[in-house]
């Protein structure tokens, strides 16, 4: 299986720090953060990771020539954003013909990812994706979810005053060809959240993580993350 890295964002809620470092390479317990992601897709025996890159591009490529990531994982330059939809159709051309990980990867995720994996390879045959979920404090900043007792997102709520309950999305995924069809097929297409996840709403299996996911994106949280 193969992976795409979205880390191409300016990090604009964690300025100053942002100013002089990109935001998934913020330290997290004395490691930068996308160091998490990719030693636990290296246990996992993911074959290639793309990993998009805008602000602070220099400072990835450094990063990413250490020798532990060659031949295996890759960074792709963007002049001009594309969105996380855009880089999705751009970097799928890229992979082998087959289920592709999609990650919001400026958040930290302490995971299962063996039974995340094995949960979508035996996912119920309607269903085109698997999204990870987790129980946050602050259901008013996320997209929040609401869920079929057998473990069906049917509805999503982005950010919204008073949502109903606590189970957000990841923004972590592990996409069929069909997603990945799909996606390419709408015309100037640029935010998967928005305009790609309503079109499966009731074709999405939800894998809930019972362990740590933070999004570090303001400066208390990624304080908080250190401890």
């Amino acid at each position: 299986m193969n992976a795409i890295l979205l880390a191409a964002g300016l990090g604009t809620r964690l300025k100053p720090l942002t100013d002089i470092w990109p935001k998934c390479l913020m330290p997290i317990q004395g490691r930068p953060l996308l160091e998490y992601w990719l030693d636990d897709l290296k246990k996992q025996g993911f074959k290639k990771v793309l990993v998009n890159t805008h602000y602070y591009h220099d400072e990835f490529e450094r990063f990413l020539s250490q020798p532990q990531y060659t031949d295996w994982v890759s960074t792709h330059f963007e002049e001009k954003l594309l969105g996380t939809a855009g880089t999705l159709v751009k970097l799928a051309k890229e992979l082998d013909d087959e289920d592709v990980l999609l990650v919001h990867a400026d958040n930290f995720c302490q995971c299962d990812f063996d039974l995340f994996v094995k949960a979508h390879v035996s996912r119920e045959s309607n269903t085109a994706m698997t999204m990870m979920s987790f129980t946050t404090p602050t259901p008013e900043t996320c997209g929040i979810l609401e869920i079929t007792n057998e473990g069906i997102v049917v509805e999503m709520h982005e950010k919204v005053y008073d949502p109903p309950g606590n189970v957000a999305n990841a923004a972590v995924y592990l996409l069929s060809k069909e997603v990945l069809d799909k996606t390419a097929s709408i015309q100037n297409v640029f935010d998967f959240s928005l305009e790609v996840l309503p079109k499966f709403m009731g074709r999405i299996q939800h894998w809930h993580n019972r362990y740590v996911h933070r999004d570090i994106g303001n400066v208390p949280s990624l304080l908080a993350a250190q401890n």
